[in-house]
């Protein structure tokens, strides 16, 4: 997948890997991170349907480099893992089965939580592990960096544009998706709105920790097309590489 030359996919019409004489067979994992926040959207999509898009298309481009792809879907219900595997055929079936898994339910107290440990112990080396989730500003799990010695790590994050500004609307009833509790927001207030750039920030800076690296991290919003935020990440981890 790091090796997809896009410029000849452009000209193709479909997707293009670069070949190299050493270059090994690639193993892909997805962590789907399941939490009940995903479920806000203030637009016409939630930020779960446009996660769960992204990893489609990420299915989709495994399918077409004949890389191996797995899935661990993780809610607060637990895991559900699909080991890595091959052929168009089988990844086009997870892609649906992602797709038709109902979300967690709302206000039941827990959030999704990968068991980092069995990642570790289950995958092989130099696999690549995509981490789509929400990304509330948090420690990073315990051994993640010790992980990333033996696996490269990407982050994939989505927003809604209310999370990053929020809009002058006067008093909005919200409501915790884990707690249920409902919250009115003054969205005028100026304290409110300090508060609100703050957790903004914060989450921004602790995104940024967990994937240092700028070709590391994507983060797209609700409002934008999946497909060119994605083929504009590849695109510019090639200029890094200098591909």
């Amino acid at each position: 997948m790091r090796d997809i030359d896009w410029n000849v996919t452009a000209r193709l019409g479909e997707a293009y890997r670069k070949q190299y004489v050493e270059e090994c067979e690639l193993t892909v994992v997805l962590l789907f991170e399941d939490s009940p926040t995903l479920q806000f959207g203030s637009g016409a999509r939630t930020k779960r349907e446009a996660l769960v898009e992204m990893a489609q298309l990420l299915t989709f481009v495994a399918a077409e480099t004949r890389d191996r792809l797995g899935v661990w879907h993780a809610t607060p219900r637990g895991q559900r893992i699909r080991e890595p595997r091959r052929g168009r055929g089988n990844l086009l079936r997870l892609a649906a089965e992602l797709a038709a898994q109902r979300p967690p339910e709302l206000h039941a107290g827990g959030d999704a939580a990968i068991d980092w440990a069995l990642v570790g112990s289950s995958l092989p080396r130099g696999s690549v592990l995509v981490w789509l989730g929400d990304f509330p500003p948090r420690p990073a799990p315990p051994g993640l960096s010790a992980l990333t010695r033996r696996f490269e790590l990407v982050g994939v994050r989505v927003d809604d544009p209310f999370e990053r500004e929020l809009p002058r609307a006067g008093l909005l009833p919200t409501v915790d998706p884990l707690s249920g509790e409902v919250v009115p927001l003054d969205t005028a207030n100026a304290a409110t709105r300090a508060r609100h750039r703050a957790w903004r920030d914060a989450r921004d800076a602790a995104f940024r920790a967990l994937f240092p690296e700028p070709g590391s991290r994507l983060c797209f919003s609700t409002a934008d097309d999946p497909t060119r935020s994605l083929l504009g990440f590849f695109e510019a981890r090639m200029r890094r590489s200098g591909r």
